[in-house]
Order: C-alpha cells, then sequence, then structure tokens
C-alpha cells in the first residue's frame, strides 16, 4: 500500500507502469479528489478481493481526510476490508487503516478516537515483522497520533523519520511526499528554518512529478510559510484557487486559506489543531 491507498501504477505506489492498469484509473481519480469514482471502480471485487475492499476502505478514509464527512461510508468499507482478510499481512493492513481512521476522526470528526486508534496501530505493529513493507506507513501513522493527538513532538520525529527510510527504500514517493512535510513542519518548529524549506520544497516537488493534484495545495501553503512575504502571498493565492478548482477540499486548508465560504468546522467545531496545516 501507498501512502493511502492506490499510489501511481497499482497499490505499491513504485511509480506508473507503461501499460495502462486498473490502478492507474483508481489513482488518476484519486489524486484528482475523486475518491467516490475511484471506490466505485473497486466494488465489484471488494467482496472477496481483500486487496481491492482495503484499497477501497483507504480511499473512502483519505475521502473522510480531506472532507471531515462521510465518516459511514469510511467505517462500512473498512468493516469489510477487515471480514474478508484472510492472512497476516492483510489483517495488519487492515488494522493499520482502522488506527488511521480513528485518528482521522479524532482530529476532524465527532468524538476523540485516541485509544481506538493507538490499540489498532498497536496491533498492526504487533502483527508484522520488523521488515514488513507495511513498516513504513504504520510509521508514519503513528507518527501522526503522536504528533496531532499525543503532542510528542519527539516521539512524532522518530517516527517519521522511520517512516521516510522505509519510504525511501520501498520507493514509496507519495509517502515521501508526507514524510518530509511532516519533518519540515517539525523543524519549523524548533526554528530550523533552513531544513524546514528544504522538506517543503521536496515535498511539492514529489507530489507535482506523482500527478497528486488534491495533495498540492497543502504543499504550497507548508512552503509559504517559510518563504519571503512575496512568494509566500503568491504560493498561498496558487494553493488557493487550487482548493477551489477541487471544490473547496481539504476542507481544514480551504478554511485557513478563506479560499470558499462553504468550507464549515467539522461537526465538534474543533479548528485549533486543523490550523496548523500539518493534520496529514
Amino acid at each position: 500500500m501507498s501512502e493511502h491507498g492506490w499510489g501511481p501504477s497499482g497499490p505499491n505506489g513504485r511509480g506508473r507502469a507503461a501499460a495502462e492498469e486498473p490502478g492507474d484509473t483508481v489513482w488518476r481519480l484519486r489524486s484528482r479528489g475523486c475518491w467516490q469514482e475511484a471506490a466505485e471502480l473497486l466494488r465489484p471485487t471488494a467482496e472477496h478481493d481483500p486487496t481491492a475492499a482495503l484499497g477501497r476502505a483507504e480511499l473512502l478514509i483519505e475521502q473522510s481526510l480531506f472532507t471531515a464527512a462521510h465518516w459511514i461510508q469510511a467505517e462500512q468499507a473498512l468493516r469489510l476490508a477487515e471480514a474478508v482478510a484472510d492472512d497476516t499481512e492483510q489483517r495488519a493492513a487492515a488494522a493499520c487503516a482502522r488506527g488511521f481512521l480513528a485518528y482521522v476522526a479524532s482530529v476532524l470528526g465527532p468524538r476523540d478516537r485516541l485509544d481506538e486508534a493507538q490499540a489498532a496501530l498497536g496491533r498492526t505493529s504487533a502483527l508484522l515483522p520488523p521488515d514488513a513493507p507495511g513498516r513504513p506507513l504504520l510509521d508514519f501513522r503513528r507518527g501522526l497520533v503522536a504528533e496531532n493527538l499525543l503532542r510528542d513532538r519527539s516521539a512524532a520525529w522518530i517516527a517519521y523519520r522511520r517512516a521516510h527510510e522505509g519510504a525511501g527504500e520501498r520507493g514509496d514517493e507519495l509517502l515521501r511526499s508526507y514524510t518530509w512535510r511532516h519533518l519540515a513542519a517539525l523543524a519549523l518548529a524548533r526554528g530550523d528554518r533552513g531544513n524546514a524549506r528544504e522538506g517543503f520544497d521536496a515535498s511539492l516537488r514529489l507530489r507535482e512529478q506523482l500527478g497528486f493534484t488534491v495533495g498540492v495545495a497543502p504543499a504550497l501553503a507548508a512552503l509559504a510559510e517559510v518563504s519571503e512575504p512575496a512568494e509566500a502571498s503568491r504560493l498561498r493565492a496558487e494553493a488557493a484557487r487550487l482548493v477551489h478548482a477541487l471544490g473547496g477540499v481539504p476542507v481544514w486548508l480551504a478554511r485557513q486559506l478563506g479560499s470558499t465560504p462553504t468550507a464549515g468546522p467539522p461537526p465538534d467545531g474543533r479548528t485549533t489543531r486543523e490550523s496548523r496545516g500539518t493534520i496529514s
């Protein structure tokens, strides 16, 4: 699995293949924020194919991350993925997705699910051997919990570094676009603007190269935080235009940039954690 489900050229996110594959279509839809359409392509096989079921669940969880909505759909898809998993690796991947959904719901949804997130990610770790392909994604998601729910930047940095190195070894450039951004945000928090700019710039470059359009605006906004005023203004304006073109997603960035009047707060009204722009 690439960072939130299907990546370029199928589920492992190692770059696009020369021949068109079903995963390529799913990726193109996902990258433009068309999660419902991408998930629908996987529906026919999801009930008997654990890989398709998990990919569909990850797509709908990512939709909840970007929209702060559609929680029931994500939960139903994840329950199916958990039900059809038939080996240890698949059960671990489903548990990892469970932890991520609980994290996203804690940050953007109607209630705190920290205990569930920690338990699910702990279960994932117990199921996976140290060198398992799913380790980098697990480490990244543990970093998210540490950074945004536990407020433990030291633990977050360690988890992100492991994820960053593991993603590099596996060639998962989408995941590296996330780890670069989070490591940069932690660098900025400790006053290291040079490393922060390097990381934010690398994250943006990877997302543009991969064609992960829906993730470009957050990368632009992050880079603006370490740019000179004129450049920062240009980057934020570009991010706002892109958010508007994609229908107001991600909603937390739309609210931060003031790029759309329709992007309301999540159901419980929480806005403070989102404003930092590093929830994912």
